[in-house]
């Protein structure tokens, strides 16, 4: 029997602003999905505190240990109302606001090499399967210049270095929460759409992750 082909799926926790991050809640109902096309399929997951010190220490120690073929990470972006998959990471860092450890950063860019660094192809058919679910989901240039940025422009290193083979980034907005849900101008999206939503991005990087393995050596 072959190995199991391997998914990493991250989220973060609380920060500055976000005493709850919906990432979390995610991550831990896709990390327990059970369907016959993941039965070839093990899932692993991780929630980076939210500090470039953690990201930099905790990213190298989880790719060694689950050695994943794709990494699906997701990150809050509050102020936006649906999905941003996002398509590159980009050389920069804010030195305004302080992670979680109260940390700011030194410099305006993370590494002295290009303005930006990309995903690939593939993020479109994410954006694809997203929509698919009729969630409101989009493509994104801007992954901002925190921790998301940070942890996507490292995740892309990884893939350069050998590491994954694909990696993506999501941001998802704000969860509609009980009765809010229903009040005007609330969060729309729900957990249960996000799940949907996510299961369908899953599924896109394991079938990608599935047909590299699979693709006959020249």
């Amino acid at each position: 029997m072959s190995e199991k082909l391997r998914i990493l799926l991250t989220g973060f926790g609380p920060f500055p602003g976000a005493p709850h991050n919906p990432t979390q809640p995610l991550v831990a109902r896709l990390a327990q999905l059970r369907r016959p096309a993941l039965d070839d399929v093990a899932i692993a997951s991780h929630i980076f505190p939210v500090t470039y010190a953690a990201v930099d220490r905790q990213l190298p120690d989880v790719l060694a240990k689950v050695k994943p073929d794709a990494l699906l990470m997701f990150g809050l972006a509050a102020r936006t109302p649906y999905l941003r998959i996002e398509t590159r990471a980009r050389n920069a860092v804010t030195m305004l606001w302080p992670d979680a450890a109260n940390t700011r950063s030194s410099k305006r860019g993370i590494a002295g090499r290009a303005d930006a660094m990309t995903f690939g192809p593939h993020t479109a058919r994410l954006l694809r399967a997203a929509r698919l679910t009729g969630i409101d989901a989009r493509s994104s240039r801007d992954a901002g210049a925190y921790l998301c940025n940070y942890l996507s422009w490292r995740a892309i290193e990884s893939v350069k270095a050998g590491g994954p083979q694909f990696a993506a980034f999501v941001h998802i907005p704000l969860l509609a929460r009980g009765d809010a849900a229903r009040r005007k101008g609330a969060p729309r999206i729900t957990l249960e759409e996000l799940v949907d939503a996510g299961e369908a991005m899953l599924m896109e990087m394991v079938g990608l992750a599935r047909k590299r393995r699979n693709r006959p050596v020249s």
